[in-house]
């Protein structure tokens, strides 16, 4: 059986160029799909349906990048892979506090990547495994660190694509993965406490790992 082939879908350049260090060839494309859920989303599904009308389509899609930590869990410098990826604050606020958009009957705050492609690569890599949740604003306080991790026990980092990404794979029929290097504690924001050079660097060398894992991954081994 032939290697599926892998979409990764970054926000920025510089996540795009880190991952490329270490993830080139056929059947491998790596984009910069832009900041946020909304256009990361609208650019892996272009490039999905690109791919499908060309009669190539992907196998697999990637959401990779650099994220927030959550302590003690994720310290700087350490790599998640995502078994849980997830819209933190897709839903509304009530007097009750935060009411996630399923409890309101729409759509979907959750997608899970396939359980042992997750496992594989967590080993392959040494990575953590956890949920990684998806915000449309990057958390700055500690008092939204902590009621974010209330809601979410078992999240390590905090991102801003991964869940855009598995939307456009889920409506592609496309598993998803998430992987992540943490360059910041999520928290109050302090930029002098961000690693993000070492961030990209553990980002490339992941993706130098984990290629001969993607290369022998059976698509129907969920």
């Amino acid at each position: 059986m032939a290697p599926v082939r892998v979409l990764v879908a970054t926000a920025v350049p510089a996540e795009r160029d880190a991952v490329e260090r270490a993830f080139t060839g056929a059947g491998r494309t790596v984009i910069a799909a832009g900041v946020g859920p909304a256009l990361v989303a609208a650019g892996t599904a272009t490039a999905l349906t690109t791919a499908a009308l060309s009669g190539d389509p992907f196998g697999l899609v990637v959401s990779a990048g650099i994220a927030g930590g959550f302590a003690p869990g994720a310290p700087v410098g350490s790599l998640v892979v995502a078994d849980e990826i997830t819209a933190a604050d897709l839903g509304a606020e009530t007097a009750e506090g935060f009411v996630p958009v399923t409890e309101l009957g729409f759509g979907t705050v959750t997608h899970r990547p396939p359980e042992a492609l997750v496992r594989e690569l967590s080993a392959a890599t040494g990575a953590r495994t956890g949920a990684v949740l998806t915000v449309s604003t990057v958390t700055g306080t500690a008092a939204r660190a902590a009621a974010l991790r209330a809601r979410h026990p078992r999240a390590l980092a905090e991102a801003m694509e991964g869940f855009g990404v598995a939307e456009a794979a889920a409506a592609h029929g496309v598993p998803v993965l998430e992987i992540r290097a943490v360059s910041n504690p999520v928290g109050p924001r302090d930029r002098a406490a961000w690693r993000i050079g070492d961030a990209l660097a553990a980002l490339t060398e992941a993706f130098g790992k984990i290629a001969p894992v993607l290369e022998s991954w059976n698509p129907y081994d969920q």
